[in-house]
């Protein structure tokens, strides 16, 4: 590569002077003005070259319409993310929703009403027995009443 880029700076200067040792002419300017962009256009094209080929070696290219496949013992697997279904969708509950409140026996970790009607779609599931009534902060379900019975904080 270096070899190409070395051998068209030398053959560039050569045509440059090849021009300034000519018997002096009118034009002689207007040639030496082309002779220049010529090799100024020489030396770019070489250095576009050169960055395109590192380019295309160092992309990875990725099917961003395609999830992975792959094959083991004849059995194709797509490793596309699924959903979760609904009844798995049902026992996550929203982590913004969780608060912490100070009691006479201690610490009350609790998951707020009025955040989980915004944030929960099965609100109208989640166990009675769980709900709790928080001074000066409103209705809840307590958290590991919530956990005991199968519930589980989202971790997204």
């Amino acid at each position: 590569m270096h070899r190409k880029f070395i051998a068209t700076i030398v053959a560039a200067a050569l045509a440059v002077t090849a021009i300034g040792s000519a018997p002096a002419r009118a034009d002689e300017d207007l040639l030496r003005a082309l002779a220049a962009i010529a090799g100024i256009a020489i030396v770019g094209k070489v250095i576009h070259d050169r960055n395109k080929r590192e380019k295309e070696r160092n992309t990875v290219t990725r099917n961003a319409h395609k999830a992975p496949v792959y094959q083991n013992h004849g059995r194709v697997y797509d490793l596309k993310p699924r959903p979760f279904p609904k009844r798995a969708q049902r026992k996550l509950l929203p982590g913004a929703c969780l608060r912490s409140a100070e009691t006479r026996q201690g610490r009350l970790r609790y998951f707020g009403q009025h955040c989980l009607k915004r944030n929960y779609k099965f609100v109208n599931r989640l166990p009675n027995a769980c709900a709790v009534r928080v001074r000066g902060h409103g209705l809840g379900y307590e958290a590991r009443c919530l956990r005991n019975q199968g519930y589980q904080l989202a971790r997204r």
